[in-house]
């Protein structure tokens, strides 16, 4: 599946948004990509999921025994993948700021697991969901995404497969270009929610 294939779906969902907005990383962005949108097609999603899954597998970390998500962006995409890896999905959760396995999510120690999450900016939820796991015992040995939007540059701490790479600007709140500054600032993401 190409760049243009994942942002087509993206497209026909009325996923590809473009104004100014607050990313979860606290960047400031002109083009947001409300996956929800594509999400809320099983088709769509089915269809990247696979993609994805087949990707993981031709980059050699199709062996492993769970996929963990960050919630709540990467739950639909990591049970999807995990799905057509043939294998369990689970997914951890802010307690007080901090992500953990809850209803009864287990890792056993030295579980080797994959982290999907649905779209990298900074990587910053995978490296939060990577240290509870490694807290467990459990071992990453890679991440996955279906867009990172980083162009590349986002550290997760482990492999980093990507469905497609899609370099998108982002800007810190104080570094705005004038063209983004004068629009009014939404943020449609889900980080901070209890």
């Amino acid at each position: 599946m190409t760049t243009e294939d994942v942002l087509e779906l993206f497209r026909q969902s009325g996923a590809l948004l473009e104004g100014h907005f607050i990313l979860s990383s606290g960047l400031r962005s002109p083009v947001f990509l409300q996956k929800a949108r594509v999400f809320m097609h099983p088709d769509k999603a089915e269809k990247l999921c696979r993609a994805l899954a087949e990707k993981i597998r031709a980059e050699g970390f199709g062996d492993v025994s769970q996929v963990v998500s960050p919630a709540v962006g990467g739950i639909i995409p990591g049970y999807e993948t995990a799905r057509h890896l043939g294998i369990p999905a689970i997914y951890t959760e802010r307690v007080d700021g901090t992500f953990q396995l809850r209803r009864g999510f287990e890792l056993a120690e030295g579980e080797k697991v994959i982290v999907v999450e649905d779209i990298v900016t900074t990587g910053l939820s995978i490296r939060e969901c990577i240290a509870a796991i490694t807290a467990l015992g459990a071992d990453v040995v890679a991440a996955a995404c279906l867009i990172d939007r980083s162009g590349g540059e986002a550290y997760v701490g482990v492999p980093l497969v990507s469905l497609t790479r899609y370099k998108v600007p982002a800007y810190p709140a104080d570094q705005l270009p004038p063209e983004l500054a004068a629009l009014p600032a939404v943020k449609p993401g889900s980080r901070g929610l209890s």
